[in-house]
């Protein structure tokens, strides 16, 4: 950690090409590029499905507020999971528009796996969720088309589930609807004839 370097700073992400991600994570920058299309395509997808039964009430229970790629500053750390969630008890108002940034961490975050993130979102994301109370973490991975859900307690994560392939789920804390996890995935190739 040490090794003299001085600390990222906030200047340091802003300072990054036009398209790319930075996270500050124990004071170093995590920089990661836009996201390849599989993984644009099941941030998307889950937005879409979890946002109308959950943030808009229809079809569903509403009590969240649901966030694409929000900026988090928990404590030194800045985060930018592909979704977040709040339940509205919690947070009962979201931060004005012009806030660039949340300071509350949230109730429930999604990251979706890419080989170029995959350690960082594991290694050094969780446990900074898991500090900050996050109470549960999914973990996406479009290429494998697998959901882990992951459940806090109080040493560490649990992995209550993991879910593959085209099931219809029901996925802690949004398991009030089933989740279709078929709509996630890019489409295979038609079979050639």
């Amino acid at each position: 950690m040490g090794h003299g370097k001085k600390p990222a700073t906030y200047e340091d992400i802003e300072a990054l090409p036009v398209g790319w991600v930075g996270e500050i994570l124990e004071d170093e920058l995590v920089a990661s590029p836009r996201p390849a299309v599989g993984h644009a395509n099941v941030g998307y997808l889950l937005s879409v499905e979890l946002g109308g039964p959950f943030r808009l009430g229809r079809g569903g229970p509403g009590g969240w507020w649901l966030l694409y790629e929000p900026e988090l500053h928990l404590g030194r750390d800045i985060l930018v999971p592909d979704l977040a969630g709040w339940r509205r008890e919690r947070m009962p108002k979201l931060p004005a528009p012009e806030e660039p940034f949340v300071t509350l961490a949230p109730n429930w975050v999604c990251e979706v796996l890419s080989p170029s993130t995959v350690m960082v979102d594991r290694m050094r994301k969780l446990p900074v969720y898991h500090r900050e109370g996050v109470a549960h973490a999914w973990l996406i991975d479009p290429l494998a088309r697998t959901l882990e859900v992951h459940r806090r307690a109080p040493s560490g994560w649990v992995l209550v589930e993991t879910h593959s392939g085209e099931e219809s789920v029901r996925a802690e804390p949004f398991d009030a609807v089933p989740l279709e996890l078929g709509l996630l995935w890019m489409e295979r190739a038609p079979a050639s004839r």
